[in-house]
């Protein structure tokens, strides 16, 4: 055992209370660290708590472009794992990461911010994903550092892209609607919250005749005048006061003429008032006419002999003239107090002016519902108590109301005797003519006819005396016809002489071997006059004319026949000549001088051309013997219409003309013959060419449309006279003896070209004047 001194004993004790209060110190602090970290801890798990759920999330970037990420960046880009560099973003085959295009623009970004330090935003987009995340960069507190921040944008973007696409949509809206308002026939304009004048159309500044809208702007030019509390500047701020649309006719200068306007100003809220105006000039004057017209027409009516009534809208009588208070005794007095309809027509019952009626109620409600039907106008005869007759004329007014009008035909109704007698007189005339006659009603029955029309149609007097229809007696009519099908068109002339009011003929043939013509002939009274005339003996001169026209026509086919066989035989010789002449051009007979030369070219020239008469000739006997043969193909009319322009291009050349050419696409093809068809374009190109003087003009023009393919020749050669238009069509025949070089033109091919284009189905039509050239146009419709 030690023994330790008093001093040593006390430092002991003092190094071991150091200790103790070191360990208690060390503890008390381990202690509070274990809180810390605890705590520490805690916040990291709250802090990922909320990365986890939290709409962002924190990317940092050092300056080798390697990444701390959260491993939810990996889940929205579609990564197994978080990326770990730049180039993870981008993923790995295409189908995860991001997409090539933001991968780029993004690791463009990055690089711009670690140089300048400066911020960014962009959006992109992961594949497969509609997802779109908002990146934004800020450098970080080391150098060469970026904090990343990845948003989920979607539905702030999807919000963006609706309000981009309503924003344009309303753009566009607003853009449609001041071109609306621009284009408005009638001036528009709008005032500001101080109520002056901010915006006009076209249309104000012509009716103020300003320079622009901003020169009328600037300048306040106000389209009706006045002052006070009178302008239009006080009725724009009392409209603005009231909250409600207010409408003023005003008089105004338009355009240096006075006119009268109707304004309408417009409130809209605190930003204004707007307004438009409409030029009523024509309707003030229309309705000042249209009293003067009611006025003149109530003046006249007053002086009809016919008795008249107008009843307003409300059945009330609004106007009678003298002969209506006459016609039915009633007092102008108790017409002046505007009485009802029906109120009229009992005083009328009571002076015993009414037709009999058992039932007055019924009758009377019957010509109430005449305000209302829906018939222009309806007529009626009334047989009065006295004997006296009434034509009641009753025209429904568009307004709602009656005009009635009264017409007494008593002396009328005592003539028909008269009448009657006359028609006696007329039917014995009648008797004595030549011809067979017959008149018909408008009804269709035979009020009058003749001994003549009796005994053609083997009627008796007592069928005739029943004035029977136009049907019985085309049923009558067809057992005396040849051809029992041409008995209706009597019954059908007959309705059209009454009905149309038109006049109609024609001729049949009996059984017994007669002819007749017929007509049909309107009469000023309504009815039809039928007349038939034995023609029996002309028919048969007739009959002899044709027989003579029928040998005319034959010889006519012989001679065609006969023109193509000598044809035919022509070309035996020609094509003898023709070798020869191309073997002794060709030096087989020996070296041939200049002047031999010319005669040979000659004549190769000759029968070439006298080879192309002759075939226009065998086409021409074959087209008016109608064995032309027509194929029936697509013919595609562009290169067609190419070939042909190519061909006769040198010839024009030769000629020193100018071809020009336009060949549209749109001529497209048509169904036909493609060899008549160029044949047809090589006589018009041919001929222009040919007519035309040397340094003039040939336009060939082709185009098409849907139905129809056309084809223009034109040139400004010495034209054609209206005397020979028609006969240039005709066989052998041209416009004038000799071309422009002295070569006489065949007379085949203008009428060969029509009859090829009618083959087709098309037409050819010709416009010339002398003097300025002549046009031919071709136009063929796309199926025949």
């Amino acid at each position: 055992m030690i023994a330790l001194s008093p001093t040593a004993a006390a430092i002991a004790a003092t190094v071991m209370a150091l200790w103790l209060v070191a360990a208690v110190l060390a503890t008390v602090a381990g202690v509070r660290r274990a809180a810390a970290a605890r705590r520490a801890i805690a916040g990291q798990r709250e802090l990922d708590e909320l990365l986890a759920h939290g709409p962002a999330v924190p990317v940092r970037v050092d300056g080798e472009g390697r990444l701390r990420a959260h491993p939810r960046l990996g889940d929205w880009l579609g990564l197994t794992a978080a990326p770990a560099t730049l180039a993870d973003l981008a993923g790995a085959g295409g189908e995860t990461g991001l997409l090539a295009a933001d991968h780029a623009a993004l690791l463009q970004d990055i690089a711009a911010a670690q140089r300048s330090g400066a911020a960014f935003a962009r959006p992109v987009r992961a594949h497969g994903s509609a997802r779109v995340m908002m990146v934004r960069g800020r450098p970080a507190a080391r150098p060469g550092e970026i904090v990343l921040w990845f948003f989920d944008a979607t539905d702030s973007q999807a919000e963006i892209e609706r309000l981009g696409e309503e924003g344009a949509r309303l753009g566009n809206a607003i853009e449609g609607l001041s071109a609306v308002i621009e284009a408005a026939p009638f001036p528009m304009w709008y005032r500001g919250p101080d109520l002056r004048l901010a915006l006009v159309n076209g249309a104000y500044v012509l009716a103020v005749e300003g320079e622009d809208a901003a020169d009328v702007v600037a300048r306040g030019l106000e389209l009706v005048e006045g002052g006070g509390g009178k302008g239009p500047l006080a009725a724009a701020a009392a409209v603005r006061e009231s909250g409600r649309i207010a409408t003023r006719t005003a008089p105004a200068t338009i355009g240096g003429t006075r006119r009268t306007i109707r304004i309408v100003d417009v409130p809209i809220g605190e930003t204004g008032v707007a307004g438009y105006a409409i030029d009523v000039e024509e309707l003030e004057n229309a309705r000042a006419d249209l009293v003067r017209f009611a006025r003149a027409q109530r003046d006249m009516l007053d002086l009809l002999s016919a008795g008249v009534a107008q009843f307003g809208p409300d059945r009330s009588l609004v106007f009678s003239n003298q002969p209506f208070a006459r016609l039915f005794a009633l007092r102008p007095e108790w017409l002046a107090d505007r009485p009802e309809f029906d109120r009229v027509l009992e005083r009328m019952r009571e002076g015993g002016h009414l037709p009999e009626s058992r039932d007055f109620p019924g009758w009377k409600a019957e010509r109430r519902r005449w305000f209302n039907v829906a018939e222009e106008s309806i007529e009626e005869n009334w047989l009065l108590p006295d004997g006296a007759h009434l034509r009641v004329l009753a025209q429904p007014l568009p307004d709602g109301g009656l005009l009635l009008i009264f017409e007494d035909r008593t002396e009328q109704v005592q003539l028909a005797s008269a009448r009657d007698t006359l028609v006696r007189v007329r039917t014995a005339t009648f008797d004595n003519l030549f011809e067979a006659v017959g008149v018909f009603a408008a009804d269709g029955r035979l009020n009058l006819w003749n001994s003549r029309f009796r005994d053609a149609w083997a009627l008796t007097e007592q069928e005739l005396a029943q004035h029977p229809r136009v049907d019985a007696l085309v049923e009558a009519a067809a057992k005396r016809l040849a051809n029992p099908a041409r008995a209706s068109l009597i019954r059908e002339l007959v309705r059209i002489a009454t009905t149309e009011r038109q006049q109609r003929s024609g001729r049949v043939s009996f059984v017994d071997g007669r002819d007749f013509d017929f007509a049909a002939v309107p009469l000023p009274d309504g009815n039809a006059l039928f007349t038939m005339l034995d023609v029996t003996d002309s028919r048969r001169i007739e009959r002899a004319l044709r027989d003579r026209n029928e040998a005319l026509e034959e010889t006519d086919r012989l001679k065609n026949a006969f023109v193509a066989n000598m044809s035919y035989e022509l070309r035996t010789p020609l094509t003898s000549i023709g070798g020869f002449a191309e073997m002794l051009a060709g030096g087989y007979a020996g070296p041939l001088g200049e002047t031999a030369g010319e005669y040979v070219g000659a004549i190769l020239e000759s029968v070439a051309r006298l080879g192309a008469l002759i075939d226009d000739v065998l086409d021409l006997t074959q087209v008016e013997a109608g064995s032309l043969p027509m194929a029936r193909q697509p013919v595609d009319l562009h290169a067609l219409c190419r070939e042909a322009a190519a061909d006769i291009a040198d010839t024009a050349r030769a000629r020193r003309l100018d071809l020009v050419t336009r060949i549209d696409r749109s001529v497209g093809a048509v169904e036909g013959d493609g060899r008549r068809l160029r044949q047809a374009v090589d006589h018009l190109l041919k001929n222009a060419i040919t007519y035309t003087q040397t340094g003039g003009r040939v336009l060939f023009h082709v185009e098409g449309d849907r139905q129809t393919a056309q084809i223009v020749v034109s040139d400004n050669g010495p034209g054609i006279g209206a005397e020979m238009r028609d006969r240039i069509f005709a066989g052998f025949e041209r416009a004038s003896a000799r071309s422009r070089d002295g070569q006489t033109a065949g007379g085949l091919g203008l009428r060969l070209t029509r009859q090829f284009v009618e083959a087709h189905g098309g037409t050819l039509a010709l416009t010339s004047e002398p003097g300025e050239g002549t046009t031919l146009i071709i136009r063929l419709p796309r199926v025949r």
